[in-house]
């Protein structure tokens, strides 16, 4: 089945979606996409044949999503912990992935008439090689498109790139390219899988389990969480609009208003700490703390500017080192 499906919205769908674009509707929506098994019982089939309804259903979402306005879309489409069923479940799993992403590189026509970008993150070095190979052509392919996005997460938990982030940033003090008072929380921000995208307004998850199980913990701080009984291949038009309807209704300008008002308390603490660092080089060069205000902030002025190089410096070499990882992968399945 296609990445991009050509349905179009009845005419009820059109005039519902409509209504529901005339308020605030989410920039960025996520899914836990759960029940693919529970739906397999359910009908009594394999639980391939439920994970390749699931992505159906995926496919079927994302054209709903361009329908109401939304460009970004997160999936978490394969848990590390998942590596811990069934090893013929895990197979197949991998079987469908090889099928959807071989499909996505035969549909590159279709993907840049819609502008379509597309991320995996995850830790991918976990996967098949040739996996990997396919992922990473379906990347280094699409990753001048700017349309919309579409980010899958996928040998992913949120624990795993927070502690990536971490190596990554040791890795940079370790090069030079960063001093240890560099690190801080917005720069662990900028190492995750997702620093490209802005955080999902919205975390939908299926299933009526409520819990995260591990996704996104680092971005959905202030994002709506909506869940929701339904299983994911039974997902339907109006569940999508049930769900942005809450998220209206909880009122996404206060949440906008908390994200910024986090970022200045952020902002507020490194000035802080920037002020204590003058402070302690003016005692050592023998000077009043208290003396001269304008060479106080001149040193706090060229502080902050080494800082915002060294650390501009450290992320350009983690996106080169990204994009090499990627491109070799590229080149080995030419």
């Amino acid at each position: 089945m296609s990445w991009i499906q050509k349905q179009q919205l009845s005419l009820w769908e059109r005039f519902c979606a409509n209504i529901l674009k005339a308020g605030p509707v989410p920039k960025h929506v996520a899914f836990i996409m759960d029940g693919n098994r529970r739906y397999a019982k359910k009908c009594q089939m394999e639980h391939q044949e439920g994970h390749s309804k699931g992505f159906n259903k995926l496919a079927e979402t994302l054209q709903w999503c361009l329908n109401l306005g939304i460009r970004e879309v997160t999936v978490y489409a394969f848990s590390i912990e998942n590596f811990k069923r069934p090893k013929s479940e895990v197979d197949g799993l991998m079987d469908i992935a090889r099928e959807k992403f071989g499909h996505l590189l035969e549909e590159q026509e279709e993907i840049q008439k819609h502008g379509v970008c597309i991320r995996v993150l995850g830790d991918l070095h976990l996967l098949p090689l040739d996996l990997q190979k396919q992922m990473a052509q379906a990347v280094q392919a699409t990753k001048n498109y700017n349309q919309c996005f579409l980010n899958i997460c996928f040998a992913y938990t949120s624990r795993h790139e927070i502690s990536n982030a971490v190596k990554e940033m040791a890795w940079g003090v370790e090069q030079g390219l960063l001093d240890p008072s560099d690190v801080t929380e917005s720069l662990l921000e900028k190492c995750l899988y997702t620093c490209h995208s802005s955080n999902p307004d919205i975390v939908i998850r299926t299933s009526g389990e409520v819990r995260l199980s591990d996704f996104l913990l680092w971005q959905t701080s202030h994002s709506c969480l909506v869940f929701q009984p339904v299983l994911w291949p039974e997902y339907k038009f109006w569940n999508l609009c049930e769900a942005i309807l809450q998220f209206q209704m909880n009122n996404s300008m206060l949440q906008q208003k908390a994200r910024d008002m986090y970022a200045e308390e952020r902002k507020r603490q490194q000035l802080e700490k920037d002020q204590a660092a003058v402070i302690e080089q003016l005692l050592q060069e023998g000077l009043q703390a208290s003396g001269d205000s304008q060479l106080q902030r001149t040193l706090l002025h060229k502080l902050s500017a080494r800082r915002e190089e060294r650390v501009q410096g450290f992320l350009q070499a983690l996106e080169l080192k990204r994009a090499d990882r990627l491109e070799r992968l590229n080149t080995a399945s030419a």
